[in-house]
């Protein structure tokens, strides 16, 4: 949804990348997995509750400015819960010399966390 909004209401050129393929009728799609190699292409990486793509989003902050809602822990084999999630992401950020600001959504719920990042210059 919010790529057809960027898109329709704004005039962004947004695409959806899903190996699912589960986007709305007619919204622009890829139909395959997202590597951190494909963000030199884009000007922005917006990973909304990623899944699988969750360190693929997060190495892509290192090439290009991210917004990162992380949700289930695809982070490592380590149970980790959302706030210890954030925090090996934002440690990950860290050791790579990526800026970010941690946002914290006016709403409630247990994702409601999220990272804006910029990559070192």
């Amino acid at each position: 949804m919010l790529t057809r909004i960027l898109n329709k209401r704004y005039n962004y050129e947004c695409e959806v990348i899903d190996p699912r393929g589960w986007v709305l009728r007619g919204v622009p799609n890829r139909t395959e997995e997202f590597a951190s190699s494909m963000a030199e292409y884009y000007d922005l990486i917006v990973g909304l509750h990623p899944d699988e793509a969750l360190r693929s989003v997060a190495e892509a902050a290192r090439v290009r400015p991210a917004v990162l809602i992380p949700c289930c822990n695809f982070w490592s084999d380590e149970k980790l819960g959302r706030d210890a999630l954030v925090e090996a992401i934002e440690s990950y950020y860290l050791r790579h010399a990526v800026s970010f600001e941690r946002i914290a959504f006016d709403f409630k719920g247990p994702k409601n966390i999220g990272l804006v990042s910029m990559p070192s210059s």
